[in-house]
């Protein structure tokens, strides 16, 4: 028999002792049932326990994330740049090879109503798909209103001005003094921008 063996047989006879002796422990408090009948062992009803309360969290106050800036406006985009009318466009348009598509008088109109019909005018003309439109200003004495006609003289130079400003190039590619056919100094061609599709 080997060590190993030896050492194996001596720890299961010294279990087998330790179980004998807790079994004597045990049967000397045993009560034996009455015959005939099934003893129910009341045992006794411990309280359930409760899981004790967690300690309060101290509230550390933590940084706040970064909020950034209260957003400013958009920016709105720059209006596009004006182009330049070429003259064989103004040779085709004075010629009828390219037809002037619509056209407005503003002639005689004063600042502020010859303003908004111009407005409406072009709003109209690019929702149409106009190509070129004419506007008529009149010759008049620039900068003098003497004549009688109110504003005019005053259109002459103030159109101009108008349609290059920014709210105008919305729908304004260009524009140029119109040909003689179409009452020259007195009058414009105007290249409407194509309406963007939605």
């Amino acid at each position: 028999m080997g060590k190993n063996d030896r050492h194996r047989n001596q720890e299961t006879d010294r279990l087998e002792a330790d179980d004998a002796e807790l079994w004597r422990r045990v049967s000397r408090t045993a009560e034996p049932l009455r015959k005939g009948k099934n003893r129910a062992v009341s045992l006794p009803v411990l309280p359930k326990s409760q899981p004790e309360p967690l300690p309060p969290v101290e509230s550390k106050s933590e940084p706040e994330p970064n909020v950034p800036p209260v957003a400013r406006e958009r920016k709105q985009p720059s209006p596009p740049s004006l182009a330049t009318i070429e003259k064989r466009e103004i040779r085709s348009l004075g010629g009828g090879r390219v037809s002037v598509d619509a056209r407005i008088d503003l002639h005689g109109a004063r600042q502020l109503e010859a303003h908004r019909m111009l407005k409406s005018f072009l709003a109209g003309a690019q929702a149409r798909g106009h190509r070129y439109v004419l506007v008529i200003t009149g010759k008049g004495s620039r900068g003098s209103v003497s004549d009688g006609a109110p504003g005019r003289g005053i259109l002459n130079r103030e159109v101009p001005r108008w349609l290059s400003e920014p709210e105008f190039r919305q729908w304004v590619v260009s524009f140029a003094s119109a040909h003689k056919r179409h009452g020259g100094e007195g009058a414009l061609y105007v290249r409407i921008r194509r309406q963007k599709s939605a």
